[in-house]
């Protein structure tokens, strides 16, 4: 293949996955460092990963903008991913928290990019969702009947479909009644809302049939196709698998599972009563299994933190480079995700810092955890300030909040009534199955930081709802008592929170067969659940999992 690849990459969010994408399709790559390189590129690929505000602030000032405007203007081959569709539109109001202003953008395409209104949905719009084709082109060549199996989309703004940009429409997605343009193309300018590098196989396909039609020159053969108005499509729940990652005592890098928070096996004879860390193996090779048996994404959480040599010498660093190369799913990563001090050197590190190293490494997102506690108790102490500094408004502000997940670890504190408690913290009810050691049936949810081990003032509802406020984009809610039990999620938990706050929450621990999966997605609001020890140990498979939600009527992706 003589086809180069020119890569816009200015530096925001994970673009190792789109490398790693193009380089599987065969074609090689090369950077755009400066302006003059766009007017001499075969085609262009634009992976925007972020805010709009970033990305566009990083092409004027680099001088990109003129350079793209002249490039595309003349018809040259392009693909935008993401912002790199969004950016192609007049404008977007995703600009400084103001939604009554608005950013200009390229202009090349007719319209003005907005965000999904949060009173009728949950926002972003995360997860795997389908298209509706509105023209034929050769980069569909490879999925079925130009309508492709689910594609994964991150994003709080879209591009509504107009008489004026009609024209440009390749496929229309809908989003809990909102119908909007998830990818388009015009001659050989071509753009989607979805990340291909990020939708399996179904994304490969696109990107092999999008470049091999540049090679051959036949991008632009497009034709409309008759749509049905009334047709929609829907957003899949989600099946989520955990790793957690730790050094074991051999200081080997090893997938392990705990049994409400302890990791090591229990050993009668040891002085302690605790073994050696629980072994379940190593962690890329499960994230490829995983993968190949239809994972919707794949969440690496490093329990320890790994604390020395956060920047450079951190072993999920490796694991997720060596990750990115196979798995084309999203990845989470969790752990150390905090300002940092280098032991050496003396020099800090913002937590920014570190979460740019895993995504320049290839992670999707990050889960802030202990960080995000601190951050909320100084929230509330301030009557609800943002100072702009904590390690969940810089993340966010740079990469979008659909790049931070905050995981929250709460733990019960069984009440006799909720009269008992402090009005700032929310109280449950429990049913009989759940009720505590003497028999309460009210409880709140006590958070924790340091991996389970110091509990909190503050309830898992006020977290939630102050991380959505500091810029989370979803939620990991964890239940440290169902931790390993096996015996389903924590319904009212679930609820509490996802009823507390819109963004999206996934719910996390208790699961041990494929029913409780569609149980907690028939009983809550919770958009994915996660586990982890029950596909480590092989006593379930993902594909039964998704068998069982979609015979309940619960719309699932399957491979």
């Amino acid at each position: 293949m003589t086809l180069t690849v020119s890569l816009l990459d200015y530096g925001a969010g994970n673009v190792r996955s789109v490398r790693n994408a193009i380089t599987s399709c065969g074609y090689s790559i090369i950077d755009i460092t400066s302006p003059s390189q766009i007017d001499q590129a075969d085609v262009i690929i634009f992976p925007g990963v972020g805010s709009y505000e970033s990305a566009m602030t990083v092409l004027q000032t680099t001088g990109y903008d003129n350079a793209l405007r002249a490039y595309l203007a003349a018809d040259r081959p392009y693909l935008g991913i993401c912002l790199g569709m969004q950016t192609l539109f007049e404008s977007s109001t995703e600009y400084k928290d103001d939604q009554s202003s608005e950013l200009p953008g390229l202009g090349v395409i007719p319209g003005h990019v907005i965000k999904f209104d949060e009173t009728k949905r949950s926002v972003p719009h995360i997860g795997w969702n389908g298209t509706i084709a509105h023209q034929s082109s050769p980069a569909m060549k490879y999925i079925k009947d130009h309508n492709g199996d689910e594609v994964y989309f991150v994003h709080s703004y879209y591009a509504p479909i107009t008489d004026a940009n009609s024209k440009w429409v390749l496929t229309r997605t809908t989003y809990e009644g909102q119908e909007y343009i998830s990818s388009v193309q015009k001659g050989n300018v071509c753009a989607t809302q979805f990340h291909p590098e990020k939708s399996g196989k179904t994304g490969l396909n696109f990107l092999k049939g999008f470049l091999e039609s540049v090679e051959d020159g036949t991008l632009s053969n497009t034709t409309p196709i008759a749509v049905n108005p009334i047709d929609h499509t829907e957003l899949v729940k989600r099946v989520v698998v955990a790793l957690d990652v730790r050094s074991n005592d051999n200081g080997d890098l090893v997938v392990t599972k705990g049994d409400q928070y302890d990791v090591r096996e229990k050993d009668d004879d040891a002085v302690t009563g605790r073994g050696g860390v629980r072994n379940l193996g190593k962690p890329v090779s499960l994230a490829a299994r995983y993968y190949d048996e239809g994972a919707d994404e794949i969440a690496f959480l490093n329990i320890t933190s790994f604390r020395q040599g956060v920047i450079e010498d951190m072993p999920m660093l490796q694991v997720l480079e060596e990750a990115s190369k196979s798995i084309f799913v999203p990845l989470t990563v969790g752990g150390g995700i905090r300002s940092y001090t280098d032991p050496e050197s003396g020099k800090v590190y913002s937590a920014l810092e570190v979460a740019s190293r895993y995504f320049r490494a290839g992670a999707d997102k990050i889960s802030i955890g202990s960080d995000a506690v601190y951050a909320a108790e100084d929230y509330y102490a301030s009557g609800g300030k943002k100072t702009g500094e904590t390690s969940l408004e810089t993340i966010s502000h740079r990469y979008g909040v659909q790049a931070v997940v905050v995981s929250i670890d709460p733990k019960r504190v069984y009440v006799a009534s909720p009269e008992c408690v402090d009005k700032k913290h929310t109280v449950v009810s429990l049913d009989e199955s759940q009720a505590g050691p003497n028999g309460e049936r009210y409880c709140w949810y006590q958070c924790t930081v340091k991996g389970g081990r110091e509990a909190k003032d503050i309830c898992a509802v006020s977290l939630a709802k102050a991380s959505e406020a500091l810029g989370a984009g979803e939620i990991m809610l964890n239940c440290i008592d169902m931790d390993g039990q096996c015996n389903g999620f924590d319904h009212a938990l679930m609820t509490a929170v996802s009823t507390a706050v819109t963004i999206p929450v996934i719910a996390s621990s208790g699961a041990g067969k494929e029913s409780h999966f569609s149980d907690v997605f028939k009983a809550t609001k919770v958009q994915a659940a996660l586990a982890a020890g029950m596909f480590h140990r092989k006593e379930v498979e993902i594909g039964n999992v998704k068998k069982h939600m979609e015979a309940s009527g619960i719309r699932a992706r399957i491979v």
